[in-house]
């Protein structure tokens, strides 16, 4: 997060020094000296600024270690709701992540129930600024650039069919599509599951659509099938 905004925030909803340094438990030096870049921002401070000061969620830090972990859907489906997706809006949130970092951390799991892959490309959507440098490092390093490249595939195919869709929402996805497509794997994979039968690899290869095939993925997802994206 870049500390210079935390002053031009803080002026723009009419708070001083000392009412931000209360609603976030720090004193008022504490937080001149954040305002300032002299304290970092710890993680958890960073979600609390993020939602006093409401920055969108994007500027709150990734963590490449995270991406790694394993876990459980109904965590992902948590970190969705709480960025917003329509599709777990019935669930309850859980503290607001960096939209890169639950991207990449979905995309690492061995197994990813359809409903969470159906979110994925609302994710690309609703949140073009991510750091768009950071994520393609993190996927590279991680091998994740196919998977990576079919969600924003999937994206991009939305955005070209609406006509409500910006111009820099269109740039971004071009742009990051543009520098995954640098980094293809030829190792193919399967997507979303995290194993199928022989019969079924076979099927998926004749009757997956174009970006599938493009990004080597065994998966017949199509932009069509999507939700919420729009």
């Amino acid at each position: 997060m870049a500390t210079q905004a935390l002053k031009t925030m803080r002026k723009r909803l009419g708070l001083t020094q000392k009412n931000a340094a209360e609603r976030l438990g720090v004193s008022q030096p504490y937080w001149s000296l954040l305002e300032k870049g002299l304290r970092p921002l710890t993680p958890d401070l960073a979600r609390k600024t993020v939602r006093l000061l409401r920055f969108p969620p994007t500027v709150l830090p990734a963590s490449g270690a995270r991406v790694d972990e394993q876990t459980s859907g109904t965590q992902l489906a948590r970190e969705l709701a709480a960025l917003g997706y329509p599709g777990f809006a019935y669930m309850r949130k859980g503290w607001k992540r960096n939209p890169g970092e639950v991207l990449l951390h979905a995309l690492a799991q061995d197994g990813l129930e359809a409903r969470l892959v159906e979110a994925l490309p609302w994710l690309v959507l609703h949140y073009a600024e991510m750091d768009r440098e950071w994520l393609v490092h993190e996927a590279r390093l991680r091998n994740l650039t196919n998977r990576l490249g079919f969600v924003v595939s999937l994206a991009d195919e939305t955005v070209r069919e609406d006509a409500n869709a910006s111009p820099s929402q269109k740039e971004s996805l071009t742009m990051l599509l543009e520098e995954l497509r640098k980094g293809r794997l030829a190792k193919e994979e399967p997507f979303g599951q995290s194993s199928m039968s022989q019969a079924e690899q076979e099927w998926l290869r004749q009757n997956r659509p174009e970006a599938a095939k493009y990004w080597n993925l065994l998966t017949d997802w199509k932009a069509e099938w999507l939700q919420y994206a729009r």
